[in-house]
């Protein structure tokens, strides 16, 4: 569980730096240059994803709760959206005139679909924890920008395209899953 643990506290203070520790990012990026703070940011985040991998396959889950058997199909559905609204910044979508922070919405529709679907120990430090990184980090983005300006309104072309992306990367996540967390959504879906 410590291998999970330190993967969730290092992915959310990389992420977090460029938001409260502008001052320390800053004077990195002084010191080494842009792309090699780039280079040390991603190879942060790497070790944090490969610690949460590692941590959530190696720990045997203690189980608190169970929602029933509509909890993972709900879950389904909450993951399409979460995708959508994760690579909403990177394609144009009509979301960003109702959510500030899309992306970050996302990461907190995934976990509590994972929430939902999972009542264990491994589920609870993982998505628990990313889903309070992702409220804190919402927070002090808006506190550290100020108002909020809404970007241009996409076309109905650019929308349809972000849905069909959406709707691939479900599918792959979907494929990879088991690769990662050992454990089949599929068959979790089949099991209730």
């Amino acid at each position: 569980m410590i291998w999970l643990l330190l993967g969730v506290i290092l992915f959310s203070v990389v992420h977090m730096l460029p938001t409260v520790g502008i001052g320390l990012k800053q004077a990195l990026v002084a010191r080494i240059g842009i792309n090699p703070y780039k280079g040390l940011f991603s190879l942060a985040l790497i070790g944090a994803v490969a610690l949460m991998v590692f941590g959530w396959r190696s720990t045997t889950p203690v189980y608190f709760y169970h929602f029933g058997p509509w909890a993972p199909g709900l879950t389904w559905l909450i993951m399409w959206f979460a995708i959508f609204l994760v690579r909403a910044p990177y394609q144009p979508s009509r979301v960003s005139q109702y959510l500030r922070h899309p992306q970050l919405t996302g990461v907190l529709l995934w976990s509590v679909g994972h929430l939902l679907a999972n009542g264990d120990s491994r589920a609870l430090v993982l998505f628990g924890g990313l889903g309070i990184w992702a409220i804190l980090e919402m927070w002090l983005i808006s506190r550290r920008d100020g108002a909020w300006v809404k970007p241009p309104i996409p076309s109905l072309k650019a929308e349809t395209l972000g849905v069909v992306t959406s709707l691939a990367i479900y599918a792959v996540l979907v494929y990879l899953h088991p690769y990662f967390t050992g454990l089949s959504p599929v068959a979790a879906l089949g099991a209730h």
